[in-house]
């Protein structure tokens, strides 16, 4: 099989980023679009020889990778997978007993819902509108800070936020009680143990992912008394399911000197970046510029803004090659969440191929 001409192969792998404005931007995706010249176009062979992932960097929170050697729009499911799809737990439901602060209920009930629970939504189950809340799909916490009179100013932080593993502790209302009843008192849970006899929360235990969250400000004598459910859910449905704080990708930036550049030029050419991706090197008696940081460039087009510099560097993006970003809001691992992203779109494919076949 015989290979493309330069100029077609650029055109093919790159996105040319013109001063005036990108061009090449449509991927070619028609496997006969180079057949007279003997090349497949969309070769799964090629597909498992070239893609790649490398890891770059890795924290508690925060993992960079390279994706080589697929289309822009499977970067682009992966992202939106993990923004909207992958499930977490969040508070979706608060019983306020008492709240004398200056946050209205429903304002406070959405800043709870917003905070980062450290717990990992594999080990519940999805609650629908029919099952009762219990151990097996509802974390429940509670939260009572009151600010004594003649106290200076109290700040409520996430901190405050404690695991109830037994679930609910707010009585339900019920007529006709009768008072000499022995059976347990109902509340707005019906756990059937403890979620500390599980073993995955007896050594990890539930809490707020951060705890310096401000949750409200409370002034002498005033009050907040609640209780708070979470539950599973995912991005899609709102955004406090959402487990990344944000999760973005672009193309490998390729910066290429078209042309020897020396002396003043390239000392002009290095005070025109101002990410530092050029450098300059001595060579003999000479001082030659150089691209030292081209995962740097963020094709700000400062390096080509004068006339004729644009017939010495060059732009591009490579198309099969994307920088891929993944924030966590902290509670799944970064790297984890990636993963749940592919399984995911693979229940999504197998689910296409069963309705095909």
């Amino acid at each position: 099989m015989g290979g493309l001409p330069e100029h077609l192969e650029l055109k093919r792998t790159r996105v040319s980023c013109n001063f005036d404005a990108p061009t090449d931007t449509e991927p070619i995706l028609y496997s006969g679009a180079y057949a007279s010249l003997g090349v497949d176009n969309t070769n799964l062979e090629d597909f498992f020889k070239n893609f790649q992932i490398k890891i770059n960097r890795l924290t508690e929170d925060e993992m960079e990778f390279d994706m080589i050697g697929i289309d822009a729009s499977l970067a682009n499911a992966f992202r939106r997978i993990l923004i909207a799809e992958v499930p977490t737990m969040a508070i979706e439901k608060v019983l306020i007993a008492n709240n004398t602060s200056v946050v209205q209920d429903e304002v406070l009930a959405h800043r709870l819902g917003l905070i980062p629970l450290s717990a990992d939504p594999r080990l519940f189950e999805t609650k629908s509108e029919k099952d009762l809340p219990n151990e097996k799909n509802t974390i429940v916490f509670g939260l009572h800070v009151c600010c004594e009179k003649g106290a200076p100013r109290l700040t409520v932080k996430s901190e405050d936020l404690k695991w109830l593993p037994n679930g609910s502790e707010f009585l339900l209302a019920t007529e006709n009680k009768d008072p000499g009843s022995t059976s347990k008192a109902k509340t707005y849970t019906s756990f059937s143990c403890s979620q500390e006899s599980f073993p995955e929360f007896s050594t990890n235990p539930i809490w707020p992912r951060h705890p310096d969250i401000t949750i409200a400000r409370l002034g002498p004598g005033q009050e907040i008394e609640l209780e708070a459910h979470a539950i599973k859910g995912v991005g899609k449905e709102h955004a406090k399911w959402s487990p990344v704080a944000t999760a973005w990708y672009r193309m490998l930036p390729e910066v290429v000197l078209l042309k020897d550049i020396y002396n003043e030029d390239a000392e002009k050419l290095v005070k025109k970046c101002p990410l530092n991706v050029f450098d300059i090197e001595d060579v003999a008696d000479s001082r030659k510029a150089t691209v030292a940081q081209p995962r740097a460039c963020t094709l700000c087009k400062e390096c080509i803004r004068e006339e004729g510099w644009d017939q010495k560097v060059a732009l591009r993006r490579k198309r099969d090659h994307f920088i891929f970003t993944i924030e966590s809001t902290g509670a799944l691992p970064p790297e984890v969440l990636f993963t749940e992203a592919v399984k995911i779109l693979e229940d999504k494919c197998e689910r296409v191929i069963t309705e095909l076949s």
